[in-house]
């Protein structure tokens, strides 16, 4: 029984809430913790917040103020430039001049993954959410079972995610993930993708396995996160089908993807790499092969100067709080107690850098004519693997845990370290920190662009 007037409401006043102020204080707290350092999400609470508190007018020209803030922000051209970046990595090429616009890829319908370890997990969950058939293999039932219970939970949390979506992931039906431990089922799959530890005659027997057993095409993979790709192709009857695929920890979450080709790596085999990495909803970036290819080669002079700052003094809360404080999502140390301290020693064993191959009388702090830190391997050989032995840089709340928290155990430990080598402990200011990880971490970059490993300087970033 009401006229019915215009009703323009933007003349009409914000009703005034109680609680408003708080309400507000509130959000601003959430927000500032889940997007660390950004400033949009920021500044979209003050455009809200201005709404609330002015007539509609004032609150658009406000908006607007705040609007051409962000526009000519560093963050701003930071993000634009990763966009671009992002987009101008699918045109790849090869110092031998095979390239993106010459190669076409082979279609993959049916994948296989070996080694059901925390990245054949997370690699077999990325296949499976792209609608690609897997067959996942393990050596022994026990680890099978294993395997297949951690995959099972991850697919269930995914579809979880997923749920009111357009698609569904049906992972129960053995025509679209098929556990096993016989070889013979990769006798039709068109990729593996080997993912077992870090161990090259453990993964050239297995290259030389899959040689004989897969179809003349198919591409045979390695997520090998620093070993030599010619040298795992050398087991092969087929070089050319040789390829890296390093995928980063979580291999279901993080985007990246390195590809790495090897001397004899077809054109051909590095286009199917790309195309699965697109399918994956991953950016796949194509580089050369070198120890550590591109991201590890880069993370290891980084986290060398960071456990080197330990050694004259800081605590790894300090050095981790810089680096967040700066923009990293996660310090050297959480990332080193993520990823697992066993990994990194698995590998420097292997190099005869620590462990029971290197010659006695090596002095402690040197390999090579290096400075070198025994500080990682020491940890380990206290079963201080990171996360999943709860103890590591960090003490965790139980194994596999993820809430750090400085651990009073490790602080005297850097002290008694100190002591036996005579190193004095001195304060390291923020600069210090933030410059010597950070300088570290270019130079490795302008080394690797320098050597044409990577064909751009978009390619490391």
């Amino acid at each position: 029984g009401q006229p019915l007037g215009p009703r323009r409401l933007s003349l009409k006043p914000v009703p005034k809430l109680p609680n408003m102020a708080a309400f507000l204080q509130e959000a601003a707290v959430k927000v500032k913790k889940q997007a660390r350092g950004c400033l949009a999400p920021e500044l979209c609470l003050q455009a809200v917040r201005a709404a609330t508190e002015r007539p509609f007018a004032e609150g658009v020209r406000r908006e607007r103020e705040l609007f051409q803030v962000l526009l000519s922000s560093g963050q701003a051209r930071a993000l634009q430039y990763a966009f671009f970046a992002e987009r101008a990595v699918h045109r790849w090429a090869t110092p031998t001049g095979a390239s993106w616009s010459g190669a076409a890829p082979q279609p993959v319908r049916r994948a296989a993954v070996i080694g059901l370890g925390t990245m054949g997990r997370g690699i077999v969950t990325s296949l499976v959410k792209a609608n690609i058939p897997v067959v996942a293999l393990e050596q022994d039932l026990e680890y099978l079972n294993k395997g297949r219970k951690a995959v099972m939970l991850l697919l269930e949390r995914e579809a979880m995610k997923m749920e009111g979506g357009a698609q569904t992931l049906d992972f129960h039906n053995p025509a679209h993930l098929q556990f096993t431990v016989d070889f013979d089922l990769l006798r039709d799959v068109d990729l593996v993708i080997e993912a077992v530890f870090e161990n090259m005659a453990l993964k050239k027997e297995i290259f030389h396995k899959l040689s004989k057993i897969c179809k003349p095409g198919a591409l045979l993979c390695t997520n090998t996160s620093a070993l030599n790709i010619d040298e795992i192709a050398s087991a092969t009857s087929r070089p050319q089908q040789v390829i890296g695929t390093h995928f980063f920890s979580p291999a279901h979450v993080m985007r990246l993807l390195e590809i790495i080709y090897g001397r004899h790596t077809s054109p051909t085999a590095i286009a199917t790499a790309m195309q699965l990495a697109k399918a994956l909803k991953k950016v796949g970036v194509v580089v050369g092969n070198c120890f550590g290819f591109v991201g590890n080669r880069m993370m290891f002079p980084y986290v060398e100067q960071a456990v080197f700052l330990l050694e004259e003094g800081s605590r790894p809360e300090a050095v981790d709080q810089v680096l967040e404080d700066f923009g990293f999502k996660i310090g050297p140390f959480r990332m080193s107690d993520l990823a697992g301290l066993d990994v990194g020693w698995r590998s420097r064993q292997g190099q005869g850098l620590t462990g029971p191959s290197l010659p006695a009388g090596t002095p402690a702090r040197q390999r090579q004519g290096q400075r070198y830190s025994p500080l990682p391997d020491l940890l380990c050989e206290q079963g201080r693997f990171g996360q999943k032995t709860a103890k590591g840089w960090y003490q965790y709340e139980r194994a596999g845990g993820r809430t750090a928290t400085p651990d009073p155990w490790l602080h005297s430990f850097l002290a008694q370290y100190r002591d036996t080598h005579g190193i004095k402990t001195r304060f390291i200011d923020q600069e210090e920190i933030l410059e010597r990880c950070l300088f570290s971490l270019i130079n490795e970059g302008f080394a690797i662009l320098a050597e044409g490993i990577a064909s751009g300087p978009e390619h490391l970033d």
